[in-house]
């Protein structure tokens, strides 16, 4: 691999396969770019396809490894079939980055039951689904690997008017801990991000606006977070200088937990 994206190989994960879902734009796009620079070749996993082919472009010209499948984490049958497909093809991953995810707004008393499905359907089962479905594969195939799932600060403690997505994501937190404990038997490590406010196209509205600005201002770094903030993390949960690490829940979130968030 070339030295444009191949850095260095400190984290040792340039033999790992690395399936990213949520990847074709924000965060999720992010995490594939810097996994294809560790050296991961890196499965792209979204709605879609004109993005993927974009991101996936990108990467190989850059010198990475990158494919990509049309996946919607809300509907398990055909993500069943996707992921199976794939790993006749590639092979079990040994990284699954599970990032899908959506935001709805709304205080308890006023979230509708479709707006609280939507959001659980992606962020909860959604979740849920794609690492049961790639880890059956790695226990099947007697392979270690790893998950990382992508949770929130909101997850962790509260603040008023997201109280459908805090409940999905504190889910996801749960979910961590449980499977950590049950996998472990396997070499199976599951960790999980809880990132604070970082900018991207689902609440770039918001942060910039009165309400947004008084809320990165109670961050004590006074800023909200850079992608690339949460790289050192990523690669840390991927790789096996985390060895150790499973369970663990680790926010990336400039002291808002600390501080409070309401």
């Amino acid at each position: 691999m070339s030295a444009s994206i191949l850095a260095n190989n400190y984290f040792g994960l340039d033999k790992s396969l690395a399936l990213v879902t949520g990847a074709s734009s924000g965060l999720g796009q992010h995490f594939a770019t810097v996994l294809a620079r560790a050296g991961c070749k890196v499965i792209l996993c979204a709605r879609n396809e004109e993005k993927l082919k974009s991101l996936q472009a990108t990467i190989s010209d850059a010198g990475g490894q990158a494919e990509y499948i049309v996946l919607d984490v809300t509907d398990r049958p055909a993500a069943q079939q996707a992921i199976d497909n794939l790993i006749a093809k590639q092979g079990v991953p040994t990284v699954l980055v599970n990032n899908a995810g959506t935001v709805a707004g709304g205080s308890f008393l006023n979230t509708t039951p479709a707006e609280l499905a939507s959001v659980v359907s992606v962020n909860q089962i959604g979740a849920w689904d794609i690492a049961q479905i790639t880890c059956r594969h790695m226990v099947a195939a007697e392979q270690p690997g790893c998950v990382i799932n992508i949770a929130s600060i909101l997850g962790l403690e509260v603040m008023k008017g997201v109280a459908g997505y805090a409940v999905s994501k504190a889910a996801v937190v749960q979910m961590t801990k449980m499977m950590a404990l049950e996998l472990a038997r396997y070499d199976i490590r599951v960790n999980a991000i809880a990132p604070g406010y970082f900018e991207t196209d689902m609440n770039t509205e918001f942060l910039q606006s009165e309400a947004g600005k008084k809320l990165i201002g109670r961050v004590p770094m006074r800023r909200a977070g850079k992608f690339e903030d949460l790289d050192g993390t990523l690669l840390l949960l991927a790789s096996n200088k985390g060895a150790f690490m499973t369970g663990s829940v680790v926010p990336v979130d400039g002291g808002h937990l600390v501080a409070g968030l309401d």
